[in-house]
């Protein structure tokens, strides 16, 4: 789970090939420029991806997901919560490696960082089962290490 870069060459997952160009049917009705915009070629994901899939982008927030986006921001919204986030996830992780931080071959900090909030999905499943809620089947727990 260390998904550090190991060396300073580019990232190649980061690199998306531009879409084809294409000549216009007619060369003197061409749109005007929009400097700082985008064209034709730029990629859109989400939009390709909901078009691949049969949908259309509607640019705003479906009526359907109102209720929820309502329910979710009634205590306000903090513009910077990803960065907060970050943050304290970053001292977090600090703290709990202190302990941790040397190592004679790599490990997951991540999840040592987090394993006491690990969720255990064997006993999950167990307990779950207990209360006589079907489940479906899992592997046995041997077969997981």
């Amino acid at each position: 789970m260390d998904i550090r870069a190991t060396g300073n060459g580019p990232d190649e997952f980061l690199i998306l090939p531009a879409k084809p160009l294409t000549p216009p049917s007619d060369y003197t009705k061409l749109p005007a420029p929009t400097p700082g915009g985008s064209n034709l070629t730029d990629l859109n994901p989400t939009a390709d991806a909901m078009a691949a899939l049969g949908g259309r982008d509607s640019g705003g927030i479906p009526a359907a997901d109102g209720a929820l986006i309502t329910a979710a921001s009634r205590n306000g919204v903090d513009p910077e919560v990803r960065t907060t986030l970050a943050a304290e996830d970053a001292k977090f992780r600090k703290r709990q490696s202190r302990m941790t931080s040397l190592k004679l071959f790599p490990v997951d900090r991540y999840g040592q960082a987090y394993r006491r909030q690990a969720i255990n999905p064997f006993k999950v499943d167990e307990e779950y089962r207990r209360a006589g809620v079907g489940t479906p089947s899992s592997p046995p727990e041997a077969q997981q290490k």
